[in-house]
């Protein structure tokens, strides 16, 4: 399949990438996705034409800062984000890397670990960004349950009122939550963490080196990224192992998995509505 004449031209005039080819890959629930043969080797372009116009900005910002980190994950290397213009979608361009069929998971774990030790002094992101195609609300707090709170839950209960999905007495069973939370959530300095980690969102190289990809970055609770990968599986007990040889974690946690995971429930809710509903009243209703 083609990618459009605009990409391929901004490609060529603006990078000085000859695209020879392009063929479909997978590339997410949103985003249409290609594996280009070019003049510099195959690269990895992704395309959306309904996602807001800084969509691939910030996940190429994500990329970059966990990149950063040196914490032995592999990230790949952005080339290039741009927004839409003059009719052209948006794209993200990066390197290509092929799958391997398994890999290290102790040393994913591990290396987990090894970024959620990558700090700040507060809770937040310098920005804005995304968590799939949703607003993600980063402003700073000096606390996580007030982050938690604020920039996680009430946003998404708020949209949910507003579509319908859920109904507003869904607020007050968070007021009654809220309070609690500074003895649920054991305290925790600020942690890099990949925001959006669940079994679609990692693969392992050809090396079996694990590779991070789409995320929804802030310095949050390391547990947010524990409790995300459980939510749908895909994560080996190998790899609970790795990360704890680094990070053993307070007792406790599987009692507080379901609250961190409310977030990623009602961005389902928002974004599928469904059964998700019912999980995350379940949530709500077990916590209030």
């Amino acid at each position: 399949m083609n990618i459009p004449d605009t990409i391929r031209n901004n490609l060529r005039d603006k990078y000085g990438i000859h695209v020879s080819s392009a063929k479909t890959v997978s590339g997410g629930s949103i985003n249409q996705a290609y594996q280009l043969e070019t003049n510099q080797g195959a690269l990895f372009l992704k395309i959306n034409v309904s996602a807001p116009e800084d969509f691939f900005e910030k996940e190429a910002e994500g990329l970059k800062l966990l990149k950063s980190a040196g914490s032995g994950l592999r990230i790949p290397e952005v080339i290039a984000a741009e927004k839409p213009i003059n009719g052209s979608p948006g794209f993200l361009l990066m390197e290509f890397i092929d799958s391997g069929s398994s890999g290290d998971s102790f040393a994913f774990g591990a290396n987990l670990a090894h970024l959620h030790q990558t700090n700040s002094d507060q809770f937040g992101l310098d920005a804005e960004n995304y968590i799939g195609s949703l607003p993600q609300s980063n402003n700073w707090h000096s606390n996580w349950p007030g982050f938690f709170s604020e920039e996680r839950i009430r946003p998404q209960l708020r949209m949910a009122i507003k579509s319908g999905k859920m109904d507003s007495r869904v607020l007050k069973q968070w007021d009654r939550i809220e309070p609690l939370l500074y003895d649920l959530m054991p305290e925790t300095e600020p942690s890099l963490i990949h925001g959006d980690l669940w079994g679609g969102n990692y693969l392992f190289d050809t090396n079996g080196d694990a590779v991070l990809i789409d995320p929804a970055v802030y310095y949050g609770h390391p547990e947010m990224d524990l409790a995300f990968s459980h939510m749908f599986g895909g994560f080996s007990g190998e790899f609970y192992r790795g990360y704890e040889s680094v990070s053993p974690q307070p007792s406790g946690f599987s009692e507080r998995k379901p609250l961190y995971n409310l977030y990623p429930l009602l961005v389902h809710v928002n974004l599928f509505g469904g059964h998700y509903v019912s999980q995350a009243e379940a949530v709500l209703k077990r916590f209030a």
